[in-house]
């Protein structure tokens, strides 16, 4: 279950962390509904494309079980376990991507409330996804028994990396419309 919930974050903080950035020299409340729309968007996809995968890979799992032992099973209580492990973990998947998703919105949404500026909201909806994300490494680092700061840097590296892409191409865009 922790793989679910540590990929999930990780898409919504990115991803969306994208899409606020890349919608960033518009107004606030469009890079607010933009955010919350992608997130929303990507966490409801998420629950639909981790059942499809999960439930593909049990099956394929539990066809080659049955099969080894000569017998069906679809009327077990095994079968069952699964088919329930194989939805718990599609909700994992898709309310973490949207729990991800909220980091990078939420300065944007308190610049809003508060009267700050868009490029205020930049800073700090990329510092906050970033923490988040080493946060998230240091969780997964303990997951998979790495090193706690290495895992942690890796993390907040590739949130600067579509920080940065998603800066370049707002302004790219923004230059050529002009």
């Amino acid at each position: 279950m922790e793989r679910q919930f540590v990929r999930g974050f990780i898409d919504g903080a990115l991803s969306v962390l994208g899409v606020v950035l890349g919608a960033s020299g518009g107004q606030l409340d469009v890079i607010i509904s933009a955010g919350i729309g992608g997130g929303v968007a990507n966490g409801i996809s998420n629950v639909f494309g981790a059942l499809t995968a999960e439930r593909v890979e049990e099956e394929k799992e539990f066809r080659e079980l049955e099969k080894s032992m000569l017998v069906e099973l679809r009327d077990t209580r095994l079968y069952k376990e699964v088919r329930k492990r194989v939805i718990v973990r599609g909700m994992i998947d898709g309310l973490s991507t949207i729990l991800g998703s909220v980091v990078p919105v939420l300065p944007f949404v308190i610049a809003y409330f508060m009267g700050f500026s868009v490029q205020s909201a930049i800073i700090w909806s990329v510092s906050l996804t970033a923490l988040s994300l080493a946060l998230i490494g240091i969780i997964y680092g303990r997951i998979s028994r790495e090193h706690l700061l290495i895992s942690s840097a890796k993390m907040v590296v590739m949130g600067l990396i579509v920080a940065l892409f998603s800066i370049a191409i707002e302004r790219g865009v923004h230059f050529l419309m002009k």
